[in-house]
């Protein structure tokens, strides 16, 4: 299996990894891959895992912000989404993802990297935490119809 970054020909494969991930939001990813391609600034990048024969099996998006939770320096890498299906998990694929993204992250003058998951989601705190990343903050959000 290839780790590579996102091809425009990998749209159909992305889009179905990211409603995997995230199934409440299937309304936004054509859009959201829409715009990663015609973007010409390049704050952002996406890593896959192509299986042979071509079709993918995993996917991680990064970014740089400017600031994140725990970390002391400014333009921070950030893993923004990480999904590998579940035939392929605990094969060392996820770490390969994250690697590219590190690597992605120091060519652009990044010294951390960061992350973050929901509450609830023990396989992704495990994964984190297997390859290096540690807690430093826990949140609960609140929200008020007025």
């Amino acid at each position: 299996m290839l780790i590579r970054e996102i091809q425009p020909s990998d749209r159909a494969e992305w889009q179905r990894m990211r409603c995997a991930l995230w199934p409440d939001g299937e309304d936004d990813h054509e859009l959201e891959i829409r715009d990663y391609f015609h973007r010409n600034e390049r704050k952002a990048a996406v890593f896959v895992v192509e299986r042979e024969g071509g079709a993918l099996g995993g996917f991680l998006e990064t970014s740089i912000r400017y600031y994140a939770d725990g970390c002391e320096s400014r333009n921070v890498g950030y893993i923004e989404g990480w999904y590998v299906d579940p035939d392929l998990r605990l094969q060392s694929l996820g770490r390969g993802l994250v690697a590219a993204a590190e690597q992605w992250a120091r060519e652009q003058g990044c010294r951390e990297m960061a992350s973050d998951c929901e509450l609830s989601n023990d396989i992704s705190l495990k994964a984190h935490l297997a390859i290096g990343y540690e807690e430093v903050e826990r949140a609960i959000h609140f929200r008020k119809t007025l």
